[in-house]
């Protein structure tokens, strides 16, 4: 008794006719394998020390007082922040910023420490350009915190010259001790706010893309016959077929991205990595599915490829890392489950970074799987449109 059955037989025989068709393209182990390896070491190492560093700011410091060169240096010394220069007049660190010079300026007026110290409510200026935008928000953040620190310091200084105690003074200027806690990326590593998502999403609109391209091209290069042929006339043994060793090759390059950020690089992975390895899976399946559903819906090679493109591209923000989905429109709230990487978001901070079990994200592992069966919408139609099929160029 043979070990393979008839319809067994047939997927075996049109993955070998697909493995022969990868070997035989570069282009395919280009977009499967060299552009996610290049994508995941380009992007972790692109942001390897979490946050920027020593972002260039300017100063023009129209007091140069001891008080004012002391509130220069502080900035300075910000993580963040690197003064690299110290303007005679507003217009001349104006113009630095516009050449690119510097991302911003730090303002502080004529008799600064005078007024200061007599309670005369000197006004301190900074500028951030925010045309860069992590850029202007980190310069922002570090000079509005040196603006609130100098304003401290000199309170500090008139009530301890009045002789109010240290814990007296410190009572005034701070009332209320508040502490912070950044949870689950308390490093406020851009890294892994960034790459959990990025890398995922570039796997994604490559699968969508080379999906529709591996069907489109049998269009093009006029084989739909010949696959069909051999696939005994089954539009499910043909996908099968064809497919399956797309999954093996995708699902290794994600296995490759998890064990790096999790395993090498040490990203926060609280529920361990065997949940993300199958969130991993399900999104290679759930992409894949979906661009059958393009190539099924708009069956001409160049149509198919864009649609494909836009899709994968609008994920990225539509999965709500960027900006959250629930601040944005009611309309664009409900479209965001139409997209595999949302589905796979909402695992990750369920699983990664909560640390919950996999039925606290059952909901999203249903959507994934839901996707999974956009093949069945459109089988029949795809089935039709490859036996008629003519390449529109």
């Amino acid at each position: 008794m043979s070990f393979f059955g008839e319809r067994e037989r047939r997927i075996l025989e049109v993955m070998k006719r697909e493995c022969r068709i990868l070997t035989m393209r570069p282009l395919y182990i280009f977009c499967m394998v060299i552009a996610p390896l290049f994508c995941n070491v380009f992007f972790t190492t692109l942001m390897k020390d979490g946050l920027p560093h020593d972002l260039p700011v300017g100063v023009v410091d129209l007091d140069n007082s001891s008080y004012s060169r002391r509130v220069a240096r502080n900035l300075d010394a910000f993580a963040q922040t690197h003064v690299v220069a110290t303007y005679a007049s507003v217009k001349e660190a104006r113009e630095a910023v516009q050449r690119g010079e510097t991302y911003g300026f730090f303002y502080i007026p004529e008799s600064f420490a005078a007024d200061a110290q007599a309670f005369r409510q000197p006004r301190i200026s900074f500028y951030s350009n925010y045309s860069y935008l992590i850029a202007g928000s980190l310069l922002f953040r570090d000079m509005k915190t040196m603006s609130e620190l100098a304003s401290g310091a000199a309170t500090r200084s008139v009530l301890l010259a009045k002789g109010a105690s240290e814990r007296a003074a410190m009572a005034y200027l701070q009332p209320i001790v508040i502490e912070s806690h950044a949870v689950n990326n308390p490093w406020l590593n851009y890294s892994i706010y960034l790459s959990n998502l990025l890398l995922p999403g570039v796997l994604a609109l490559l699968i969508m893309m080379v999906t529709v391209a591996a069907i489109g091209m049998e269009i093009k290069y006029d084989s739909v016959m010949e696959w069909l042929a051999m696939s005994g006339d089954s539009i499910a043994v043909a996908l099968v077929g064809k497919l399956l060793p797309h999954t093996l090759i995708f699902t290794l390059m994600g296995v490759l991205y998890n064990v790096y950020l999790y395993g090498y690089l040490g990203f926060p992975c609280h529920s361990g990595i065997l949940p993300m390895l199958v969130a991993t899976l399900c999104l290679v399946l759930a992409s894949q599915s979906l661009g059958v559903l393009m190539i099924g819906v708009l069956p001409t090679l160049r149509l198919g490829l864009s649609f494909a493109s836009l899709w994968g591209v609008i994920s990225l923000s539509m999965a709500g890392f960027s900006f959250p989905v629930m601040a944005m429109p009611s309309a664009v709230q409900a479209a965001s489950i139409l997209f595999p990487l949302r589905h796979y978001y909402l695992i990750y901070v369920a699983q990664a970074l909560n640390g919950y079990s996999m039925l606290y994200a059952w909901e999203n592992y249903v959507g994934l799987l839901l996707f999974m069966l956009l093949p069945f919408l459109v089988g029949h139609r795809l089935h039709r449109v490859l036996r008629h099929a003519k390449y529109i160029p």
